[in-house]
């Protein structure tokens, strides 16, 4: 585990997420990113927690900082760290930290911020007190 987070998970690089330098190509790390994000909702339990709530409980992505530190290449094991990092009234800020799961170092941080919205107008509402305290309850790593 890596310091400040409760949650990782792992997969490999593949071809097709390669580009001419060998290298994992730049949009692919937004899709690590929700691949890492659906395994993290899965850990949460949240889905259980509020079979009521959650299914119709929708976020969009509201703003995305990549910082591409070392890229990834082909065959490479990926582990990717999920935390959020603060609920606001609508909004939710998660960090993901991608590093190479056998050496440790890490390749790229991910800042996302998501926005809690009504499903019929696509407008930000407030968070559901009990989506808010299953999330405020996630146990974190120091």
């Amino acid at each position: 585990m890596r310091p400040g987070f409760a949650f990782s998970t792992r997969f490999r690089v593949r071809y097709a997420e390669i580009d001419g330098q060998r290298i994992v190509f730049n949009s692919r790390y937004l899709e690590y990113a929700d691949v890492a994000v659906t395994e993290f909702w899965d850990w949460t339990g949240i889905a259980t927690a509020l079979p009521e709530v959650w299914p119709s409980t929708e976020f969009n992505v509201r703003r995305t900082e990549i910082d591409y530190l070392k890229p990834f290449r082909l065959g490479d094991t990926v582990e990717a760290f999920v935390r959020i990092e603060k609920l606001g009234t609508s909004s939710l800020t998660k960090r993901f930290e991608l590093a190479h799961a056998e050496t440790g170092e890490l390749h790229t941080v991910i800042t996302m911020v998501s926005v809690h919205v009504d499903l019929e107008t696509g407008r930000p509402v407030p968070l559901p007190d009990s989506i808010r305290a299953v999330l405020e309850a996630l146990p974190s790593s120091s």
